[in-house]
């Protein structure tokens, strides 16, 4: 391993928060532009009567930036601490593709029957992950 495998999971999670944030750009617009809503109900925040195209791509990038916080600070500690062997990089790749697949459930069905299973993959993977790295404190 060159020494930077841990952070490409990290940048791959980052381009599916700047694809959904065009995603939601995009609907939004559509819906304007259509009349469903008002530019006045985003600007003042105002989207109570949001459409569902637009709400659950806005409930995917708010999803975003909470389990995986938890794992972009455990990539940096396990790099930090030399933990970040190739079973860590794997776990790190199976979390974001399952953030992948979350998303892009989230965002069309939004059917509970698939995007549940998917989110526990990510977070057991994620939990993996930081159980590894209290292993490696610990016997450090």
């Amino acid at each position: 391993m060159t020494g930077y495998e841990m952070f490409w999971p990290m940048v791959a999670h980052a381009v599916l928060v700047f694809i959904l944030y065009a995603l939601l750009g995009w609907r939004r617009r559509v819906l304007v532009k259509t009349g469903r809503i008002q530019p006045a109900q985003f600007r003042e925040n105002h989207a109570a009567n949001e459409p569902a195209e637009s709400l659950v791509v806005r409930n995917s990038i708010a999803n975003q930036f909470e389990v995986p916080l938890l794992f972009h600070a455990c990539c940096i500690v396990l790099y930090t601490t030399q933990a970040d062997n190739l079973v860590a990089v794997i776990l790190a790749w199976i979390f974001v593709v399952t953030r992948y697949a979350h998303a892009y459930v989230h965002v069309t069905s939004n059917d509970l029957r698939y995007r549940s299973p998917l989110f526990a993959l990510g977070f057991a993977a994620l939990v993996c992950m930081w159980g590894w790295l209290g292993i490696w404190l610990a016997f450090s």
